[in-house]
C-alpha cells in the first residue's frame, strides 16, 4: 500500500510504442494461453475422476509478502515500514504452516523487490494449491482502521477497493496496465482466472476474514474483489490480506508488538487449516493434518 511511502518504479525496456504493444500482446497472449491450458487440464481431471492421487491434495501454500527492496510499501507515523512488517508475519505463518506438513513456497525471504512477472512465476512453477499476498493498508487519513481481504476481479467491489488495488499496483508499473478493464485479452484472462478459481478464492478470503477479526475484536471492513495484478496471474485459489492500517498510529502501534504478529499468523495458519479440509474433502482426498501453535 501507498499513503506514507517513495516510490521508485522499475521501467520496462525502451523502444517505440509498436515494439512494446507487440511485446505487451505477446506477454499477455502467454499468459492467456497457459491459464488455458491450466483450465482444459482442470476439467480433464474432473472428468475423469475415479482415481484420486496423492497429488490432488492441498500440501503447497505459496505466500507472498508484499513490496520489497526499494519498494517499501506504506510507512507508519513512527516508521513501521510494510515490507518489514508483512515478511516478518509470512516467516511466521511459514512455520505454523509447515507443522500441518505443508510445503511453503516464498515469493521472496529477504528484502528484495520482485517483478510482477517474477512473483507469478514462482508461484505457478510451484504448482500451489492456495497463493496468499500479504500486505498492509494505509490512508491519507489516520483514520481509517480494520482488516480487509481481497480475492481477484477485474471489477472493483466499490471506489475504495478500487483505489487499494490501484496503490497496490503502482509498485509493477508498466506491468499492471495490461490488466486494464477496457482490454479484451484481459478480460478473457480474467474470465478465465475468474470461472476457475472464483469460488475457491472467495471461500478461502471469507474464512480468513473470519479469523482475522477474531484477534481483539478487530474492525472487519469486509470481504472485498479488486483487479490486484497479483492474483490475476497466478493459476491457483488466491487471496490478498490487509492486516490493519499502518497509517492509524494505534494500529501501528499494536502491528510493532510480536505477539499481534503471532496472532496475526495463527488466524492465518487457522484460516488455510480450515480450508485444505474442504479442499480435500471436495476431491475425496482423506489426510490426517495437524498443528502445533
Amino acid at each position: 500500500m501507498s499513503g506514507h511511502r517513495s516510490h521508485r518504479v522499475r521501467e520496462e525496456g525502451t523502444g517505440s510504442p509498436g515494439i512494446r504493444s507487440v511485446r505487451g500482446l505477446a506477454c499477455a497472449l502467454a499468459l492467456v494461453s497457459s491459464v488455458s491450458f491450466a483450465f482444459e487440464g482442470a476439467w480433464a481431471q474432473a472428468a475423469d475422476g475415479a482415481d484420486r492421487s496423492s497429488q490432488d491434495r492441498f500440501d503447497v501454500v505459496v505466500l507472498d509478502a508484499g513490496h520489497g527492496g526499494h519498494d517499501e510499501g506504506a510507512t507508519g507515523p513512527s516508521g513501521l515500514r510494510e515490507k518489514d512488517l508483512v515478511l516478518d508475519v509470512s516467516r511466521r505463518l511459514a512455520k505454523k504452516l509447515g507443522k500441518r506438513g505443508i510445503r511453503i513456497v516464498m515469493t521472496r525471504t529477504g528484502d528484495r523487490f520482485l517483478s510482477l512477472e517474477e512473483r507469478t512465476s514462482v508461484a505457478n512453477d510451484a504448482r500451489g494449491d492456495l497463493f496468499l499476498s500479504i500486505h498492509a493498508n494505509a490512508s491519507p487519513s489516520r483514520r481509517p482502521r480494520g482488516i480487509e481481504t481481497y480475492f481477484a476481479s477485474l471489477d472493483a467491489t466499490d471506489d475504495d477497493a478500487r483505489k487499494t488495488a490501484e496503490r497496490e499496483n503502482e509498485a509493477f508499473g508498466e506491468s499492471a496496465k495490461r490488466y486494464q478493464r477496457d482490454d479484451p485479452l484481459a478480460a478473457i484472462l480474467g474470465s478465465l482466472i475468474e470461472t476457475q478459481h472464483l469460488q475457491e478464492s472467495s471461500e478461502f478470503a471469507k474464512l480468513a476474514q473470519h479469523e482475522l477479526v477474531e484477534i481483539g475484536r478487530a474492525r472487519s471492513r469486509g470481504v472485498k474483489q479488486a483487479p490486484f495484478v497479483v492474483l490475476l496471474g497466478v493459476q491457483m485459489p488466491a487471496s490478498l490480506v490487509e492486516i490493519g492500517f499502518l497509517s492509524n498510529p494505534d494500529e501501528e502501534k499494536g502491528l510493532r508488538r510480536a505477539a499481534r504478529r503471532e496472532e496475526i499468523a495463527s488466524a492465518l495458519d487457522a484460516a488455510i487449516g480450515a480450508f485444505a479440509a474442504r479442499y480435500d474433502a471436495r476431491r475425496g482426498v482423506r489426510v490426517s493434518r495437524s498443528s502445533e501453535n
